[in-house]
């Protein structure tokens, strides 16, 4: 069986113009026996007017209700026109590779009102504080989003057609004011889907391992700046002149360890530059007791509105808001999928725990001569590269099947030379007969990248624990040796027998940031020009950590 090979730059930029021409997608008409109420006024608890759209059975009685809330704009819908809907701009210059559907009055990255109306919900899609039509100023990730969304889901509760419980769905910042109203107990609040919602905005996001992301930031800034113009915040300033985890960055990540009520949360291998980290945060951090993780690695949108994830969110939400004996107690928390390409999953499977229990974690240690060893170089031996150049590249070839599922970590000890600091990306690539193996990544880029991970040298310092630290930096002096500690975010993937894994290591991001050849719109800092030396042999523990499904190597 033929695997999916990584694209050229030119078939990535055909691939992206047949999209921006024809998106994925297609928008059905609204749904029939549908009662459609929009801009009702919901005061919040300190007299600012939020507001909401509401979608209910046209069949008077008591539903119960599917919320989401967010910043950009309860009323930003398909467009109707003469042939049809015309879909989101955003799936234009964002591709999916899968086909998916929604309704005309599905917002961005909410519920889909065609879904679950016939099913016996109320759905209803908020504006936050300050955007949309909703009074006040907008930050993006405010303290008092919680606050504000707990009052949305207690008004929800008290209406003539609610039954009282309130679930919560949604993608992306739909996730995010999830995880931050949660936090915050209501009473009426049955159950959460946050799916794909990062948790750590610093680590996650804007400055992964001390790295500056300048790709997303500067198009999320822009793009919600126009949707309100007197929004106070610009992420883009801050995270600029706040090159160190402060209590800026704090402030505006969610408090997960509070929460308690039932959740589903859309863990996925493919949004690795943005969510990927955080939902598995989520997911682990989360205090509930009652919690279920959904991975895949296909293009996020289209999942979400697929049979089989709005099957396993059916049954979860039918389960908590009806109270309906459908087995959800009694299913295995993980639902794991592994693919051996961007198209081609070998297997779906319940697991009890993330990572799998019986995970091995072998180590590969780096060789001169681009190999790995089982065990380290027995003398001292260095490799360089230049900064802005292309790096350095190790592999290891499998002898049997092997499942590597779960997040990798690097350790890697580093000299800089002709400057003070250096950004380090590490790349995980599939390579089969040969040639790169494409996989789906973040912000529907069809890349050819397994998993990845990147961490500044000047943030070499650790805790009293061991632990990496992003709040304080120290450059480089001269001859100066560091041990990095860099990590892989989660992926599940088979190798076959004759595979081979490519770690690749280098002083700048692996892709272009334009959008027709590149992954737009994620991107992130230069390194310094320089060299960047790695030490390996004794006293220099430089290995890969891979985690492996029983004894396959």
């Amino acid at each position: 069986m033929s695997v999916v090979l990584a694209p050229g730059r030119w078939s990535r930029a055909v691939r992206r113009v047949r999209n921006i021409i024809h998106p994925n997608v297609t928008v059905t008409a609204p749904p029939d026996n549908v009662v459609a109420e929009r801009n009702l006024a919901v005061p919040s608890r300190d007299g600012t007017v939020l507001r909401v759209n509401v979608y209910r059975p046209a069949e008077p009685g008591k539903y119960p209700v599917i919320m989401s809330a967010h910043p950009y704009g309860k009323d930003y819908l398909p467009k109707p026109t003469r042939r049809g809907y015309r879909p989101f701009p955003n799936l234009r210059i964002l591709p999916q590779s899968e086909p998916f559907s929604f309704s005309a009055w599905t917002g961005w990255e909410a519920p889909d009102p065609a879904h679950w109306v016939p099913r016996g919900y109320v759905v209803v899609n908020a504006d936050l504080r300050g955007w949309g039509t909703a009074e006040g100023t907008g930050q993006l990730l405010a303290r008092d989003e919680g606050s504000d969304y707990h009052d949305l889901i207690e008004w929800a509760a008290a209406q003539s057609w609610s039954t009282g419980k309130v679930g919560l769905s949604g993608v992306s910042y739909l996730a995010l004011s999830q995880w931050a109203a949660a936090a915050t107990h209501p009473p009426h609040l049955a159950a959460i889907s946050p799916w794909e919602g990062f948790t750590d905005f610093y680590r996650d996001v804007a400055m992964p391992g001390g790295v500056r992301e300048n790709g997303l930031m500067i198009v999320w800034t822009k793009g919600t700046a126009r949707t309100r113009s007197d929004s106070n915040v610009d992420l883009r300033k801050e995270q600029l002149v706040r090159p160190l985890f402060d209590e800026w960055w704090a402030d505006r990540n969610r408090d997960i360890e509070k929460i308690t009520v039932p959740l589903l949360v859309c863990g996925s291998f493919s949004d690795h530059n943005l969510h990927s980290r955080g939902s598995f945060e989520g997911f682990r951090r989360a205090a509930s007791t009652q919690k279920w993780l959904y991975t895949h690695r296909g293009p996020k949108w289209s999942v979400y509105y697929s049979a089989d994830a709005l099957a396993e969110q059916d049954r979860f939400f039918d389960h908590f808001l009806k109270e309906k004996d459908n087995g959800q107690d009694t299913l295995a928390p993980v639902r794991l999928e592994i693919r051996k390409d961007a198209d081609t999953i070998t297997s779906v499977r319940r697991e009890q725990e993330w990572p799998p229990a019986g995970t091995e974690w072998p180590r590969l240690h780096l060789r001169q001569d681009g190999s790995f060893a089982d065990q380290p170089e027995s003398a001292a031996a260095t490799s360089s590269f230049h900064t802005r150049r292309r790096g350095l590249r190790y592999r290891h070839r499998f002898a049997t099947d092997t499942e590597v599922v779960g997040p990798m970590r690097l350790l890697l000890p580093v000299e800089v030379a002709h400057c003070d600091d250096v950004n380090i990306f590490a790349g995980v690539r599939k390579i089969s007969d040969g040639k790169s193996v494409a996989f789906e990544n973040g912000y529907g880029f069809r890349g050819s990248l397994v998993t990845n991970g990147m961490r500044k040298a000047s943030h070499h310092l650790r805790d009293s624990d061991g632990k990496p630290r992003d709040d304080a930096a120290e450059s480089l002096a001269p001859g100066q040796v560091v041990q990095l500690e860099i990590e892989l975010l989660p992926s599940a993937t088979l190798f076959e027998a004759g595979d081979e894994l490519e770690l690749e290591i280098a002083g700048r991001w692996f892709y272009a940031r334009n959008p027709l050849t590149g992954q737009f719109p994620s991107y992130y800092e230069k390194s310094p020009r320089g060299r960047c030396v790695v030490h390996l042999g004794p006293g220099h523990d430089a290995y890969l950590e891979v985690p492996v499904q029983g004894r396959g190597r």
